[in-house]
Parts: C-alpha cells; sequence; structure tokens
C-alpha cells in the first residue's frame, strides 16, 4: 500500500465537483508494478463511476493490479452497473479504500462482495481528509436533506446595504467570481422574493468558458410579490426556476402569469406566512437537490440558521465601513449571550483585500 496514490484519487475527484451530484465525487486510480495503469473520476449522474472510467482506462492491465478509491465501491444497481462486479470481473488483486459508504444501500455491502471473491480489501484511510471532501454527499444521506451553505458578503461592521438597501459592491471582482465559482457547485439556490425584486440578480454562473450547469432558482415568496420585470423572470425559460408561494397563491392570476414565463409555481407548508424551511429542503432532496447555496437578506439567513438548517458559512469581509441597520443577520434564535450560535473556523483566505472566512456551524 501506498498512500500517495490514494492522495492522487482525492485530487483526481475534484475533476467532478459540482459535476455528478446527487453522486459523491469519487477518485480512483489502477497501479501495476508501482506504475499508473487507470484511472478516473465520476463522470455526470448516470454516466460511469470513478472505478468503472479507471478500469476502462486500465483494460487488461487491470489484471491483478492495486485500486486505490477515495469511497466504497457501490454494490447495487442503480443508474449503473454496480462498481464492485466490474473490480472483480477485470481481476483486481487489492482494494484499498478511503471510507466505507454510508449510504444503506451499499454501507459495506461493497466490501464484502470484493471479500467474497477473493480480493484483498483494506479501507479506512485518510478519514479526514475525505469526509470533508465528500460533506455534501455524506450530509445529503445522513442527514437526510441537503448540505445548506450561506454566503454573506459584508463591510467590516457587517452590514450588507446602505440604508436606502443599496449593495452592489460591497466586495470586489475577485471575491465575486469566488461566489459564482460557490453556485457552479450548489445544485440549487434559495433567495427570497425581497432579494429578488431589490437586487434584481439572476443568481447564476457568470464565469469566463464557463460550461457547466446553472443551479435551480428558488424564490420564497408566500404573497407571490416577485416583479415581472425582473432579469430572474425574464431568464426563467433559460434557467431552471420555481417559486414557493402560500397555497392560495398557486392558481391566482400572477401565478399564471409566471408559468407562462416557465417558472414552476409550489406551495409549502408554513406558520403563519413564513415557510417550514425543512419540508422544502425535503421536497428538494426528493428531485435529488444534494447541495444548496442560500444567498437572501438578512431575514431568510436567520431562518435557515434559527432552524439550525445551516452546514456552512462563507463570510466575505470588505475593508469597509458603512453603518446603519442593515446587518447580515436578523434574528437566528439568541435570547441571550448562553444561546449564542457557535461556530468553528475552518479557513481565511485574503481575495485582494477581501477577507473570506469559511465556518462550520457546530
Amino acid at each position: 500500500m501506498n498512500l500517495k496514490y490514494l492522495k492522487q484519487a482525492i485530487q483526481l475527484a475534484e475533476n467532478a465537483r459540482g459535476k455528478c451530484s446527487p453522486n459523491p465525487f469519487v477518485g480512483c486510480l489502477i497501479i501495476k508494478d508501482d506504475k499508473l495503469v487507470g484511472q478516473g473520476f465520476t463522470q455526470p449522474w448516470g454516466q460511469d463511476h470513478a472505478e468503472v472510467q479507471a478500469l476502462k482506462e486500465a483494460g487488461q492491465l487491470a489484471q491483478g493490479a492495486d485500486l486505490y478509491v477515495t469511497l466504497e465501491p457501490c454494490s447495487h444497481y442503480g443508474k449503473t452497473p454496480p462498481c464492485a462486479t466490474a473490480i472483480i470481473k477485470a481481476g483486481i488483486k487489492r482494494v484499498f479504500i478511503g471510507i466505507k459508504d454510508p449510504n444503506p444501500q451499499v454501507s459495506g455491502r461493497g466490501i464484502a462482495m470484493l471479500e467474497e471473491a477473493g480480493i484483498e480489501v483494506t479501507s479506512g484511510l485518510m478519514v479526514a481528509e475525505i469526509t470533508h471532501q465528500l460533506e455534501y454527499f455524506l450530509t445529503y444521506i445522513q442527514r437526510d436533506r441537503p448540505f445548506v451553505f450561506i454566503k454573506s458578503a459584508v463591510s467590516i461592521d457587517g452590514k450588507i446595504a446602505d440604508e436606502l438597501g443599496n449593495s452592489k459592491w460591497i466586495t470586489n471582482a475577485k471575491s465575486r467570481e469566488r461566489v459564482h465559482r460557490l453556485r457552479a457547485e450548489a445544485d440549487a439556490i434559495i433567495t427570497g422574493v425581497t432579494t429578488v425584486n431589490q437586487d434584481d440578480a439572476m443568481f447564476n454562473v457568470r464565469l469566463d468558458n464557463y460550461e457547466g450547469k446553472q443551479p435551480l432558482r428558488i424564490v420564497l415568496d408566500y404573497d407571490l410579490e416577485i416583479n415581472l420585470n425582473t432579469k430572474l423572470v425574464k431568464s426563467a425559460h433559460e434557467i431552471k426556476t420555481i417559486i414557493y408561494t402560500s397555497q392560495e397563491n398557486t392558481s391566482s392570476p400572477k401565478a399564471d402569469i409566471l408559468k407562462k414565463n416557465n417558472i414552476e409555481i409550489r406551495w409549502s407548508k408554513s406558520v403563519g406566512n413564513n415557510f417550514i424551511l425543512k419540508h422544502i429542503l425535503k421536497d428538494l432532496k426528493l428531485e435529488y437537490i444534494s447541495v444548496v447555496m442560500v444567498e437572501a437578506g438578512p431575514r431568510l439567513v436567520s431562518s435557515f440558521i434559527r432552524e439550525n438548517l445551516v452546514d456552512k458559512l462563507y463570510y466575505f469581509i470588505a475593508p469597509s465601513l458603512i453603518g446603519g441597520s442593515n446587518s447580515a443577520f436578523k434574528d437566528v434564535g439568541v435570547a441571550n449571550i448562553s444561546d449564542q450560535k457557535k461556530l468553528k473556523l475552518f479557513s481565511s483566505e485574503n481575495i485582494d483585500g477581501d477577507i473570506l472566512l469559511i465556518y462550520y456551524f457546530a
């Protein structure tokens, strides 16, 4: 065993980030006589998994070789046949696995299949690194909802806009480019109607030479107040868009206009005029949405935090002071200091003068 090959598999898996959801992005190497003979990473959903890609490249050289893979090979028929079966048929001698797959359809069965076929299996390698890399998938499986991350862009004093609501632009161009890369990782972006109407944002990925998918755009609009002239409405024929509203508004004349603009109108459970967010996330998981980005105003962002539905925070801080009352967080459910929400700093980064702090919610 040589862990340098598993490290290479981890790096290789990054080629599939944001491109194969709801499948995990996995990397695989096939090594024979200390030489690389095949490699692969997860292809878009319904296409080859990493192991199959690597086996195809290795061909007959896979016979008697070692296989390094970041996640336990699948053992069930889904969109594609079981990878464990392909490994056995190829004549692989030894398999080195990063982490076991928590998916109940796999969960050790892939390893058992390999061992029953006489293949030597070692698992539980570089667990911390791979667990972090596969955080979207692991949350999707283990918490029965999509992974949720928030993006906030603020001044040093924590303001997201001036007193008139102007927010373009607080952070610099490099930070905004980073936001677009985050959007490219997400399956869906959730925002509120106030943000759509005030900012007239597209909530799409705009990067040079970008050819990947556009995330599903979701607007929470209980009273169906969305401006029909916004860029989001006008671009709905090109980018899939859903508006959640109250049940009585789903068949209103305005809803009919939005439907003609290719916008799907849905309703979800609510308390008063506030949606129950966990039900919306559950709805999205049923459609295989595994990663959700929240780009919204302080009320909606705070609701996600208050309901303990946020996994990660990307906090962009510009070197400026704005003052006023437009803070990034409105009401996160802290009645006194003992109730404060605890976060764990993962990393910090200087982006051309802006600071990006990445936190996990404890």
